[in-house]
């Protein structure tokens, strides 16, 4: 047994140093087919015959990537052996993501120049940038140990909520994975709002959706230095600053738009209205829960959504989106435009030119991504623009709202959002490490030309 592990960590090792990003796009989608080959079987669904495999593909993927987008009703389609499949999916693709993601931060920084990688080592406060399996271990340890702090606090809850022992330990094991792997499955007939609308365990499932959404590199930092700010790297800082900003934003958009909507909060409480309006803005930008129906909303709600939904939240987490820092650096470089400075800067650090680079086309990658899927989306289903949009930019940034559009989609269209779903959990990720690590020295260069901007 001793042997096999040392096997095993010596060609993830080598998997890891040689090329993450190349091998990242084969393992996630081998991994797909596997859980849905799983779902086909009978004994998955509840009438006990094979689903659909636009359904189980769909599903599959929508578990692995973390999204939470479904074709069919997740608690009434699907038995409670396909729900525990659904599950495990959720875990391994969360697990594999946050790995995946900091293995790519690890073959980033050994391509970098000595100098520049101890700056990325201290940014990145791992401590463990020089060993595969460390990393590994850390990660999954850290996983495990935050997902069972939530369901120490959501099962007991659920039991007294829904006054039924295995319900309660199944419900709060399966939210308290779910929402730290912001992957937004619910396993209730209606959902949240109809089976477990209660203040604690929405606190706790928003609680496990921003921990998730930070970012494994964030996590360790505040671990290790808690609230001592001027000892986090720029990463954090720029996670964390954004990520309360953007949380912010949308809870105050939120609750000035739909303040007063008789078909969402209108006939809340004060107070339910501002829990409510809060938890929307984290589940904006990845968790995917909601206690209100998203078609519902005012269409100016939804243009907001689909804006936060496309930012995201933090690199190496399990949210999806171009990343809040991304959002940043383009954010920032805008600002030096602005004031008229060559570089942009934050918090007393210079950010490369390469970065900003990378992080314009990161966004230019994925509004293409979107702008082809809402356009086959319109084509199959002759709806206007806004349903196809949202789905389009959800199952993008892997977030897991819907405008009802998934479940009323032909095969076809369930096939254009998972590979979507696909191509925003990883191939962003690895176009993003590939670029960087693509990086060359070229030793001449052409004499300057000044299109005309603007």
């Amino acid at each position: 047994m001793l042997h096999a592990w040392e096997v095993i960590k010596q060609l993830v090792s080598r998997v890891a140093k040689s090329s993450p990003p190349r091998t990242a796009l084969l393992i996630f989608a081998a991994v797909i087919m596997i859980f849905t080959a799983l779902l086909m079987a009978p004994w998955s669904t509840a009438n006990g015959r094979a689903p659909a495999f636009h359904d189980a593909l769909f599903t599959a993927t929508s578990a692995v990537t973390v999204t939470g987008l479904t074709s069919v009703n997740t608690a009434e389609h699907w038995s409670p052996a396909g729900q525990i499949v659904i599950l495990i999916g959720i875990q391994i693709g969360g697990l594999g993501i946050l790995t995946l993601a900091s293995l790519v931060a690890l073959s980033v920084t050994h391509h970098l120049g000595l100098r520049t990688r101890l700056v990325a080592e201290q940014g990145m406060s791992t401590g463990a940038l020089g060993e595969v399996g460390s990393l590994i271990r850390t990660v999954v340890i850290c996983s495990l140990v935050v997902e069972a702090a939530l369901a120490a606090v959501l099962v007991p809850r659920l039991m007294v909520v829904e006054n039924d022992v295995l319900d309660g330990l199944w419900h709060g094991v399966f939210y308290a994975v779910s929402a730290f792997n912001n992957a937004g499955f619910v396993v209730h007939p209606e959902g949240l709002q109809g089976a477990v609308n209660d203040p604690l365990v929405l606190w706790v499932i928003m609680i496990g959706v921003f921990l998730g959404s930070l970012g494994f590199p964030v996590l360790l930092v505040l671990w290790r230095f808690r609230w001592h700010i001027r000892r986090w790297g720029l990463h954090a800082r720029l996670t964390m600053e954004v990520t309360t900003l953007l949380m912010v934003l949308g809870a105050v958009g939120y609750a000035a738009l739909e303040w007063n909507h008789t078909d969402t909060i209108g006939e809340m409480t004060t107070g339910e209205k501002l829990q409510s309006s809060l938890f929307a803005s984290v589940m904006m930008r990845s968790g995917g829960f909601s206690v209100v129906e998203n078609v519902m909303e005012h269409s100016e709600t939804m243009l907001m959504t689909s804006a936060l939904m496309f930012v995201g939240g933090g690199s190496a987490s399990t949210a999806g989106g171009i990343k809040v820092t991304t959002f940043a650096v383009i954010f920032l470089a805008f600002l030096a435009e602005a004031r008229g400075r060559g570089e942009s800067t934050a918090h007393g650090r210079t950010i490369p030119a390469q970065a900003v680079r990378v992080a314009v086309s990161v966004v230019a990658m994925g509004a293409t991504f979107v702008l082809i899927a809402t356009m086959a989306l319109i084509i199959l289903t002759g709806e206007e623009l806004e349903r196809p949009l949202f789905e389009a930019i959800s199952a993008f940034a892997t977030v897991g709202l819907t405008s009802g559009l998934s479940e009323e989609l032909p095969p076809a269209g369930l096939y254009v959002l998972a590979g979507l779903m696909f191509a925003g959990r990883v191939g962003i990720m690895t176009f993003a490490a590939a670029l960087t690590l693509r990086q060359s020295r070229i030793r001449y260069r052409y004499p300057e030309g000044r299109p005309i901007i603007g």
